[in-house]
């Protein structure tokens, strides 16, 4: 080969696109940064979705852990390498979940050519019971995205286990508000208004037979331990009497909030 003949330039780039950065900061809210592989099922279905490598997503998420101010006050920092657009959009989305749940999924919708409708019902959550008769079809479109994405936000970050009990199936687990959808509409989709317990632990913490305190500690209601006043044979709530729950890897559930349920809703009302 000829000394002066030109050498081939390596492939440029290519750039992000603000779509993609939102699709990804989306996926960041939803799964623990700590797994965020190239081998992660859930990297490589984000890849796959708006045609990047799983390396790239994984780096994407990175910077966005470097913009985390949840993450900056545990000391733990991210890649330091985010662009304009990764600060940008972090800035337009990152303290309204709404908007970025919406957003997120329409540009799902549009790159899966799934109607928003379709993804809306399909991926809905157990609990809908706050949706009144009178909700028109756009309102109702919009709280079942709301709640998918709560839901996938809370099962992520707690790695798809009860924090009480640790069972691993997600079919039988919740994405619960501490302080109830209809009471707080302004944290209706903070994740730290949000735990991930079974659907029997969501029940009796929704009607304040069980509460979880300020340091993470669950309580049961008196009333509960006088039903269990002949045992509880398979375990399901007095071995986890003072126990300390799982905590998600970030946004830990908000001290105010459980207070919040502490006072108003667990049945004994512990004043903290």
């Amino acid at each position: 080969m000829h000394a002066n003949k030109e050498r081939q330039s390596s492939p440029k780039r290519k750039p992000w696109t603000k779509e993609e950065t939102i699709i990804v900061l989306n996926h960041y809210f939803k799964y623990p940064v700590s797994s965020a592989g190239t081998t992660n099922p859930n990297v490589i279905n984000t890849a796959k979705l708006i045609g990047r490598l799983p390396n790239a997503v994984k780096m994407k998420i990175g910077n966005f852990a470097s913009l985390d101010p949840e993450l900056k006050k545990r000391g733990i920092g991210g890649l330091g390498n985010h662009t304009r657009l990764d600060e940008e959009v972090w800035n337009e989305f990152a303290a309204n979940r709404k908007k970025l749940a919406v957003t997120s999924e329409r540009l799902i919708s549009k790159i899966s050519n799934m109607p928003i409708e379709e993804i809306a019902e399909k991926n809905k959550d157990y609990k809908l019971d706050y949706l009144t008769k009178g909700e028109d079809k756009i309102s109702t479109v919009k709280i079942r995205l709301y709640q998918k994405n709560f839901r996938e936000c809370i099962l992520g970050l707690y790695n798809n286990k009860c924090c009480i009990t640790g069972l691993h199936i997600p079919s039988l687990l919740i994405a619960s508000h501490i302080v109830p959808w209809s009471i707080d509409l302004k944290n209706r989709l903070n994740p730290e208004n949000g735990i991930c317990l079974n659907r029997l632990h969501d029940g009796a913490f929704d009607k304040g037979l069980i509460t979880i305190t300020p340091d993470y500690k669950i309580k049961l209601s008196k009333s509960l331990i006088y039903e269990l006043r002949d045992g509880d044979p398979h375990g399901f709530f007095l071995p986890y009497q003072n126990q300390a729950i799982n905590l998600p890897e970030r946004y830990f559930p908000k001290k105010k909030f459980l207070e919040y349920h502490n006072k108003e809703i667990f049945t004994d009302g512990i004043e903290n």
